[in-house]
């Protein structure tokens, strides 16, 4: 028996496998790759699956070893069948596909479509440069090396950029303070934020200047370590009217700085017993050092860092800012952590004076103005089906004085009416069936609906006018 798959073939016929097994979770570490073999055993084998492995120590490593090796070729052969599918629904073949041997990854549908299209690219370049004649008709089936390019392109892709920056995951962290475990839950790495600066259609002075505080002192350091002058920027406050866009700054600074994202809020550092509050506080700071790079984002400021002298103010929240401060830029913070604190508030004049002096640098996030407002409407439609003689900037021109975030309701609220009209008319065709006694009309898909036109912008625009009046009445 070479492994624990290799003998399936054999023994399909008989339905019927005991293989007994104690303490499996200790036998093999990789208690994932084990679960999936037991599951293909169970369709295989439906009435009884057991394994017993070998006693003897040096047999168990050779039975992990090829229960290894079994995983790897269970791997590549449904690599390989779901590729050879793909290559059928496109009517394209490949004679030698069985050498295109991917053990280490599962292929999805869209690594395998990457794949293709790498190879397919890179076989019309090699018949066309044997083949100039673009007359001649080029029927080909994908050779085996044009796909074995497309695997390596996808490697490449997938795993070129993050080689250079490999950092430790936030799981492997080790701490005994029980209040930075809390924290740790709640912190994004930042291949989880989804957010950059591209999908942010302004603000591009604003974009500049947060590159060259945040980016460029974590890419080139050196350029940073003449001098007193030019060290990497400690705190940056970003304020203007509600949504304008800071909260995505900050996601896509964590982003593009390749930064872990620890957002702060009342409720994650407040407690009802006495003290623990400052606890959280210094926990945020420490937890931030050992995960640096991080950004210590805190959303509305002026609730939390308020100004200390309010009179109805608890001794408690008082007690938490001056934590705040003394973590933030006191005796214990050191110059050359990677840590920013990066906050966002509408009302930069209710924020306490020390705050002030701990954020040196503040950029104003304003409304934007009509070629900004044209750029946000060409990012939030970026992906959406539009009529050929829709105009951006009359749309940009309608909506003066809206924020990023007005507009991206508008064209939500523009999006929904191609598909008002497509219900409002599939249910006359049903009441006009039923009447003349045909059977019912199959139900619209998202193939029906039409593109979006300039009156949908118009009519949403109209909609917000009356609700902002509205508003003003009440």
């Amino acid at each position: 028996m070479r492994g624990l798959f290799s003998f399936q073939s054999s023994l399909i016929a008989k339905q019927f496998l005991t293989l007994h097994c104690r303490d499996l979770d200790r036998v093999h570490d990789k208690s994932k790759e084990m679960s999936k073999g037991m599951r293909h055993l169970t369709k295989i084998f439906p009435n009884k699956v057991t394994i017993q492995p070998p006693q003897d120590e040096v047999e168990l490593s050779r039975w992990n070893q090829m229960l290894d090796q079994d995983i790897e070729i269970l791997k590549a052969n449904d690599n390989t069948s779901k590729i050879r599918s793909f290559l059928t629904r496109i009517d394209l073949e490949c004679s030698d596909l069985e050498t295109i041997y991917v053990k280490d990854r599962t292929l999805t549908n869209e690594c395998i479509d990457t794949i293709v299209g790498f190879a397919l690219s890179h076989q019309l370049k090699h018949l066309t440069a044997t083949n100039p004649d673009p007359s001649i008709d080029l029927q080909f089936s994908l050779s085996s090396e044009s796909l074995k390019h497309g695997v390596d392109m996808l490697e490449s892709i997938q795993s070129g950029p993050k080689t250079s920056n490999k950092r430790k995951s936030l799981k492997d962290i080790a701490t005994e303070n029980e209040f930075e475990k809390r924290l740790l839950a709640d912190v994004i790495p930042p291949d989880e934020i989804g957010v950059t600066f591209e999908d942010i259609g302004a603000l591009k002075s604003v974009k500049e200047t947060l590159k060259e505080l945040v980016m460029l002192p974590l890419q080139r350091p050196e350029l940073f370590s003449k001098g007193q002058l030019m060290k990497p920027c400690k705190g940056i406050l970003l304020f203007g009217p509600p949504g304008t866009g800071k909260t995505m700054l900050a996601k896509a600074v964590a982003t593009e700085a390749g930064a872990n994202f620890i957002n702060i809020s009342m409720s994650s550092i407040s407690s009802k017993w006495f003290g623990e509050g400052e606890k959280y506080v210094k926990a945020v700071f420490s937890l931030a050092s050992k995960i640096a790079p991080s950004v210590i984002f805190v959303d509305e400021v002026d609730g939390m860092l308020g100004r200390r002298e309010n009179p109805g103010e608890h001794e408690a929240m008082r007690k938490m800012k001056n934590e705040f401060m003394v973590n933030w830029d006191g005796l214990r913070t050191k110059n050359k952590e990677r840590v920013l604190v990066l906050a966002a508030t509408n009302r930069p004049f209710d924020l306490d004076e020390a705050v002030i002096r701990r954020l040196p640098r503040r950029l104003m996030v304003n409304l934007p103005d009509a070629s900004n407002r044209r750029k946000i409407i060409s990012v939030i439609l970026a992906k959406e089906d539009l009529a050929d003689d829709l105009d951006l900037e009359a749309i940009a021109n309608l909506t003066v004085g809206y924020s990023g975030s007005d507009l991206k309701n508008l064209c939500v609220t523009a999006a929904h009416l191609p598909i008002r009209e497509l219900l409002e008319k599939e249910k006359k065709e049903r009441a006009l069936a039923e009447v003349e006694n045909r059977p019912l009309p199959q139900s619209c898909s998202s193939n029906d609906v039409r593109a979006l036109r300039i009156s949908d912008f118009k009519h949403a625009h109209e909609q917000f006018v009356q609700v902002y009046l509205l508003i003003q009445r009440i």
